[in-house]
């Protein structure tokens, strides 16, 4: 959608169809489930026509998910409004630091080479809980990145990054992480040991011709590439016309027809892509610049708010898949950035804002659906992990604020810091309750508000 700066973004409602209740006094998540059962429209259990058809393997295990879901909430509703499940922070905070503070249980012992995603996932997780980190924790961490930065293996001496472990090659997802966890820490005697030049050496190794970015050396490049590279660049205050010339305009290039972003040109849109497209292309231009751009944003409005489902609450990352708790984080921090530039092309307030998704729904889901014992999940039938622990959390806390543009912001640290969350407090989008509310999310980062202007503050000397 092209146009000048006065261009106005046409919204589009969510396809959601509530159905009204008979409640005299409304409990926004109790009413919000009563109408999640009934008469979802996007439903294939709730379909009451013949498919005519052989079922593919996805749409059964949907239907399945379906099933398993709705049990879930007509038991909760069976037992009445006060047994809606809250966020058990307790024991997913345990979760968190149990890990943190010790070593990779066995189970996870894969994710060895991914260290850096394990310590982002979990301690980014324990801030969003409120439940906060210890000064040895951060320690422990910095420590760690630290010296695996000094043991990357690179060619020559010139340039390094993060692997995910000791004499790694450097890889663009992992040093996302680390750089993510380092801003955590607050630890500014670690920073200060990251030598920017050569990380900015190494990303200019990473730039391809065509303005794509590669993960490592020989790697794939992608659209989370683009997004890792312009994050760090940012945190680090490197980030100039040499790394993002070009850039943009391939990342318009991975849109497709359906709307959303995929991996690359051609390929398929899909949630993690899109909201790494989405979040890059803010990094690199100012809304009014985004409207020029070429960017089909009536088309992408649609296919994001399509990934909600209305039975479930929960968001897919494709067409026709399944629900999963880590896209209350892809897909819905996608429909925050897009909120936070339709209100302020409108000039409104955030009392006066506009919800493109059921934030009930989708808060519903969460708390009734993707809590496990102890951390968070994917859905009814999954076992926590740490992804699904820090990205669900995400999503809840996206659930609860909005974020709008600010141009103070932007005008001292660039477009990358342009969202400031601020808490809903209107019941009807979303009933936020005290045990259930978690810190407020920098849209862009995917890191508490706070954390990543710290760490540009830092850099800026």
């Amino acid at each position: 959608m092209a146009g000048d700066d006065n261009s106005q973004i046409v919204i589009l409602e969510p396809t959601i169809n509530p159905i009204s209740t008979h409640s005299a006094i409304r409990i926004p998540d109790f009413d919000t489930l009563l109408e999640m059962v009934n008469g979802s429209y996007d439903s294939f259990s709730n379909c009451e026509a013949p498919l005519g058809e052989q079922l593919s393997d996805t749409i059964s295990r949907k239907m399945e998910t379906e099933l398993d879901i709705q049990m879930i909430y007509e038991d909760i509703m069976s037992k009445g409004s006060d047994t809606i499940p809250t966020l058990n922070r307790n024991h997913h905070a345990a979760f968190c630091h149990g890990v943190i503070s010790g070593p990779i249980p066995g189970m996870f012992s894969k994710l060895d080479a991914s260290k850096p995603w394990v310590s982002f996932w979990l301690m980014n997780a324990a801030v969003l809980l409120k439940t906060g980190l210890s000064s040895q924790e951060k320690s422990n961490a910095s420590s760690f990145l630290i010296s695996i930065l000094d043991k990357s293996f690179t060619d020559d001496n010139s340039y390094y990054g993060f692997g995910g472990g000791a004499y790694q090659l450097p890889h663009l997802a992992a040093s996302y992480a680390a750089i993510l966890t380092l801003a955590l820490t607050e630890d500014e005697q670690a920073w200060a040991l990251i030598d920017v030049k050569k990380i900015k050496t190494w990303l200019l190794k990473m730039k391809q011709p065509n303005g794509s970015f590669i993960m490592h050396q020989g790697g794939e490049s992608d659209t989370r590439a683009v997004y890792c590279a312009l994050c760090i660049a940012s945190l680090l205050n490197i980030l100039d016309d040499e790394l993002t010339e070009g850039t943009a305009e391939w990342l318009i290039r991975c849109q497709t027809y359906e709307g959303g972003f995929a991996g690359e040109p051609g390929d398929e849109a899909h949630g993690g892509y899109t909201y790494c497209g989405v979040a890059a292309l803010l990094i690199l231009l100012s809304p009014g610049e985004l409207l020029k751009s070429g960017l089909d944003l009536d088309s992408l409005l649609k296919w994001t708010v399509d990934r909600q489902y209305s039975l479930e609450g929960g968001f897919s990352g494709r067409s026709n898949k399944l629900v999963d708790g880590c896209y209350s984080h892809w897909v819905g921090g996608t429909c925050a950035l897009l909120e936070a530039i339709f209100n302020y092309q409108n000039n409104e307030d955030s009392s006066s804002f506009r919800s493109l998704i059921d934030r009930q729904r989708l808060q519903n889901y969460v708390l009734c659906c993707c809590q496990d014992k102890m951390g968070l999940r994917d859905k009814p039938g999954c076992r926590a992990d740490f992804y699904h622990t820090n990205y669900v959390l995400c999503g809840l806390s996206m659930c609860q604020y909005y974020q709008v543009y600010d141009k103070e912001a932007v005008a001292k640290y660039g477009n990358a810091f342009f969202a400031e969350p601020v808490e809903i407090e209107d019941s009807n989008v979303v009933d936020i309750d005290s045990a259930n509310k978690v810190a407020a999310l920098d849209a862009i980062f995917g890191l508490p508000y706070g954390y990543a202007m710290k760490m540009h503050d830092f850099f800026l000397v």
